[in-house]
């Protein structure tokens, strides 16, 4: 016992050395996960939604939670994303489709840099005309409301802990395609591009999520954390 004892300890100094133990992983681009992981402490399971996934990785607000046991619904546009979402997020349910507020086709624009992807015309043209960023193609792709898409695809008797809309542009109008009185997820995170903390009042996002009974909780520097008032303690 004494000698499985000095092992244990050799072990943890020599990852203490090589590794920083008290270092965690954020795949966020902003850290958001590092601020639902503070919201969802000691939860060791839970589902989320995520419209917009971009990818299973990079830029993630979901993979640190799927790695620790987590599952959800990822929703991407970008068919090569998906096939790579149900190659490495098996326990997700994984849908190539855009979300908007009503059924219809869309034309979404591919970028050099994927997590530009967007369906947004007007944030395509400022994007060409203000950055190095190129559109290398586009595709007719279908979109739901999300409402819709849940009805469909959540599991029966499954709450939503957190829901992550990041669309390039179309975010408001995801918004305003759930079903708030079915569908309350514990928190919503929105993409604010280029907003300050004085811009949040009087905000379209703002009001809506204010609307809905929901708090603005955090920031970070391009997304918007909203929580229901009964989880916030």
């Amino acid at each position: 016992m004494p000698a499985l004892k000095k092992i244990k300890t050799w072990l943890f100094k020599f990852r203490m050395r090589v590794t920083d133990g008290y270092a965690l992983s954020s795949y966020s681009q902003e850290g958001e996960d590092m601020v639902l992981r503070r919201i969802f402490e000691g939860k060791s399971s839970g589902f989320y939604v995520d419209v917009g996934a971009h990818h299973p990785a990079r830029f993630s607000n979901t993979n640190f939670f799927y790695r620790r046991g987590w599952r959800g619904i990822n929703i991407e546009p970008n068919p090569d994303v998906v096939a790579i979402f149900r190659r490495d997020r098996k326990r997700d349910i994984n849908l190539q489709l855009g979300v908007s507020d009503r059924p219809q086709m869309l034309k979404y624009h591919f970028f050099n840099d994927p997590a530009l992807n967007s369906f947004d015309e007007e944030l395509v043209a400022q994007r060409l005309a203000n950055t190095p960023y190129k559109v290398i193609g586009s595709a007719d792709v279908p979109v739901q409301r999300l409402d819709a898409i849940l009805n469909q695809h959540l599991p029966a008797g499954t709450a939503i802990d957190f829901l992550t809309i990041d669309v390039e542009g179309l975010d408001f109008l995801v918004l305003q395609s759930n079903d708030w009185t079915r569908y309350r997820p514990v928190c919503v995170l929105v993409e604010a591009l280029g907003t300050s903390m004085e811009d949040v009042a009087g905000s379209e996002i703002y009001e809506f999520m204010k609307s809905q009974g929901y708090l603005l909780f955090a920031k970070t520097y391009n997304t918007w954390i909203f929580r229901t008032p009964d989880s916030v303690s």
